[in-house]
């Protein structure tokens, strides 16, 4: 075997292995079997300290709904050390107990978890609904209490993004309550996540009683007049005992959180963790002359009295002081430090909620789970119909090119793996948009392997051998994969850059699909042919060759074409404008929402019944679980001004249910102004992007071709969609990116080919260069089509739900792509040129020829 086989052999191996222990286990353990299995000393007794928890749990009239809440107050209640047990764990530089406990079971749960995360379409998580104080808002105009609410949503986005949750839905209810739901988590396992988010974070600076000290027991004590006794915590370094230590703080605040330009957690001397805070350059300066002020008494003190007097400033926060520390000299630095028993985790929390100060008090007004937006039904059949589609493209694949399909199958496997993997590793959620992009990379990847196919059956036609054709057919199509795949990397990395929430993921998957793929069609299925070819000495790789040379000339339709699609195109952006009230769905423009009580539950597919028959539009309903209740409700969401003559007719359809309505609200966009924002942002730049690189590496006229031609994709395809009764929801961000980078992909395959033959071909004329072109890269873009055609198709067939309106989308797409590369890019990069090939060499980098360039008119 020869080397070069073996170092791809090799390198293989190792990613696909690493990739594969990155996403294992799959799915969730049971956290009470998780930690049964991992108990590394003392099992019986831990195995019997669980049995008391899953008693503690099932018991009623508690507030214990889980194991780990059950561990966790057994643990201090009898002061028990659950690292003991697992001695694997390394936790001995925690020296608090309590705080030990506490790291471990959140470690060993998050263990427990699945490695790939699920968003709330596919898996639902945990919700809740924060009030606004209404004392705070008592005295408050209407529109001051709006810009409350508001500024708060902002603020609770930008909290849960610094936990590490990807795609939560945040949205306002009524006029004085923000709704958050967090894919994945459970706040039965982990109820501290929902205080983590509500903090006001209200950070102020005290001075602390020189002389005077509190005693420990209340009341036993009068405060100095305009000081009261707080206490702070602190952890004994050796014994990890904590105790308390008394002041008395000023009442009045020297500085608040205002000065604060950033928090962020850091390692300590110690190998604990603080928080460190970096100050504005007008709140560096008022810290600044506070410690100097604080520093110059304690001069003067010492002056007077001949005793040394250190002064000490309080930081405290939501009414805690976490410390005092003295101060000596006048602080110009610009920055300070929280210090305290922090774990990595506190000092995260903790540095978020100050980046984020809330200027009212939220308090918890209910607490729920809840399940999958997508519901069982329709996750099942769009799950069977992906494995449906993926089976007929794998038959197709075998079928048409034989062994040459059989790598190109082992090289997809190994692209989805290897996106999983690194996916998992990152701590991704997996949601809609992300298996969009998903799609998209598999469809990039399939091309990829097509064109390298059909390369190496141009050179075997050429009379070559079969080593040297497919060493040849690999070095041809190498530039094409490479501009193709480089183009739409720059889109996502704008959309990473730009983008936010499901914009961000759907770049994010899309960058990472783009690497494996160009991996897995330039090493994995190279591998595979080698070793077909060199090694067991295959003389034929390829199998049918249906589609032989074509001569069409497209140039001479292009006229009728390009009028026909532009046309269809306005009148979808027409249809846009003038409709634009009724195509955007609750995620964009909100809604009302009921909550239902049952006594027999409402299939999804019953839901969407009721709401075709009485025309509704959109419907969602989603079961929820109230935590500390034996009872569920139903959450259904309609559009705005329909909710309640939709129960209606839900009620008349199905009177044998028992439904009652018990309560009923108004909710704002999950999708927010922010977001949309951000995402037409995204697609401008990219576009931008698309033209300089295009420029650079081509030339000018092609940039414009493949920027004329993708915002053709985009509009026609929301055109046609829009046309046929379509709805934009959340998900339709991703399908209209996944547009964006089909559309790249095919154009550039185009060019890159015109190019090559610009090269070749010195004495032809530029419309006979772009025919032949054309008609060369014509049976790859036949079968790239087909065959994402086929997975698209049997989603819209046999999908349910959003996936419907994912894979209607994904196939006007691969229409639209197909059929600008051909009729709108080249044209317009022969109009752009005049139809002169001296035009397009005067301005780029081809050889030079000594030829008479024919004229347009002699072309025409």
């Amino acid at each position: 075997m020869s080397s070069k086989i073996i170092w791809k052999l090799v390198l293989s191996a190792l990613i696909v292995a690493w990739s594969v222990t990155s996403f294992l286990p799959f799915n969730d353990i049971d956290f009470g079997d998780y930690l049964a299995k991992e108990v590394s000393a003392e099992e019986e007794a831990f195995n019997a300290l669980l049995d008391e928890a899953n008693q503690l749990k099932v018991e009623e009239n508690n507030d214990v709904h889980s194991i780990y809440v059950a561990l966790r107050k057994l643990s201090t209640e009898r002061a028990l050390d659950i690292a003991a047990f697992f001695p694997h764990v390394n936790l001995q530089d925690i020296k608090n107990q309590e705080k030990r406990n506490e790291i471990l079971l959140k470690h060993l749960y998050s263990q427990s978890k699945g490695k790939l995360k699920r968003g709330l379409d596919l898996q639902g998580g945990v919700a809740f609904t924060l009030q606004m104080n209404e004392t705070a808002l008592a005295d408050k105009e209407a529109y001051e209490k709006e810009e409350q609410l508001s500024k708060a949503i902002d603020i609770m986005a930008n909290r849960v993004d610094g936990l590490g949750v990807s795609e939560p839905i945040i949205r306002a209810v009524g006029s004085d309550r923000i709704e958050i739901q967090m894919p994945g988590l459970d706040s039965r396992q982990n109820p501290d996540v929902i205080d983590a988010v509500k903090k006001p974070a209200k950070l102020e600076f005290k001075l602390v009683h020189r002389f005077a000290t509190p005693s420990l027991q209340p009341g036993a004590d009068t405060p100095p007049p305009g000081y009261v006794a707080m206490t702070e915590e602190r952890v004994d370094p050796r014994t990890g005992e904590t105790y308390e230590v008394p002041y008395y703080v000023k009442r009045v605040t020297e500085a608040t959180g205002d000065i604060l330009e950033r928090a962020y957690p850091a390692a300590n001397e110690t190998g604990g963790y603080e928080s460190r805070m970096n100050f504005t350059p007008k709140g560096g300066k008022r810290f600044a002359d506070l410690t100097g002020e604080i520093a110059e008494e304690n001069n003067q003190i010492a002056s007077q009295t001949g005793q040394p007097s250190i002064g000490q400033l309080a930081i405290v926060l939501d009414g805690k002081l976490y410390s005092a520390p003295s101060v000596r000299e006048r602080l110009g630095g610009g920055s300070a430090v929280i210090t305290g028993d922090f774990s990595q985790r506190d000092a995260i929390e903790l540095a978020n909620v100050l980046n984020n100060p809330l200027a009212v008090e939220l308090e918890v007004a209910e607490m729920y789970e809840v399940g999958p937006s997508l519901a069982a039904d329709a996750r099942s059949a769009s799950i069977n119909a992906a494995m449906i589609g993926g089976a007929l493209v794998i038959v197709f694949m075998i079928a048409y090119y034989w062994l040459g399909g059989i790598a190109a199958v082992i090289s997809v496997v190994c692209n989805v793996v290897i996106v999983v993997g690194i996916l998992a590793s990152l701590q991704a959620t997996m949601t809609l948009p992300g298996v969009a992009a998903l799609v998209l990379t598999i469809g990039m990847a399939v091309d990829a392997n097509i064109l390298i196919f059909e390369r190496i059956r141009e050179e075997l036609k050429a009379g070559k051998s079969t080593p040297a054709a497919l060493s040849g057919g690999y070095e041809k199509a190498l530039s094409t994969i490479v501009d193709a795949n480089v183009t739409t990397m720059i889109t996502a990395v704008i959309l990473i850059w730009l983008g936010t929430g499901p914009v961000k993921g759907f770049g994010v998957t899309l960058a990472i699909g783009i690497g494996a793929s160009m991996f897995c069609a330039l090493v994995v299925s190279r591998l595979v042919l080698d070793v077909l070819v060199e090694g067991l000495k295959v003389k034929k790789i390829l199998g049918l060759s249906i589609m032989g040379a074509s001569n069409i000339d497209f140039l001479k339709l292009r006229v009728p074409a390009f009028a026909f699609s532009w046309t269809v195109v306005l009148i979808g952006v027409g249809w846009l404008v003038t409709h634009h009230d009724h195509i955007f769905g609750i995620d964009f423009v909100g809604g009302d929402e009921l909550t239902v009580n049952y006594e027999e539950t409402v299939s999804m597919s019953e839901f969407q019944e009721v709401a075709q028959q009485g025309n509704f539009g959109e419907v969602n309903a989603i079961y929820q679980n109230m935590i500390g209740e034996a009872k569920s409700v139903i959450k259904v969401q309609t559009e705005l001004g329909v909710g309640e003559e939709f129960f209606e007719a839900l009620v008349t359809t199905f009177p044998d249910r028992n439904l009652e309505l018990v309560g009923a609200n108004q909710i704002g966009a999950s999708v927010s102004g922010e977001i949309q924002k951000k995402a037409i942002m995204s697609v401008l730049v990219a576009l931008v992007g698309i033209l300089l690189y295009v420029a650079v590496r081509f030339e000018v006229g092609y940039g414009i071709g493949a920027v004329v031609a993708t915002v053709h994709d985009v509009l026609m395809t929301l055109g046609i969609f829009v046309l046929f009764g379509g709805q934009f929801t959340a998900p339709m961000i991703a399908a209209v990116l996944m547009i964006l980078g089909y559309s790249i992909n095919d154009t550039i395959v185009v060019f890159d080919r015109i190019r090559e033959e610009l090269s070749l071909n010195p004495e032809k004329s530029l419309k006979d260069i772009i025919r032949m072109a054309i008609n060369r890269v014509l049976s790859r873009s036949i079968l790239t089509s087909v065959t994402t055609f086929i997975a698209a198709l049997v989603l819209w067939i046999f999908g349910a739900g959003v996936i419907n309106d994912f894979a209607f989308v994904f196939m006007i797409g691969i229409i639209t792509g197909t059929f600008s590369s051909i009729f709108i890019a080249s044209p317009i990069f022969y109009w752009w040129h005049k139809g002169d090939r001296k035009h397009v060499e005067e301005r780029d980098l081809l050889p030079k020829y000594d030829w008479q360039a024919s004229s347009k008119g002699a072309e025409e």
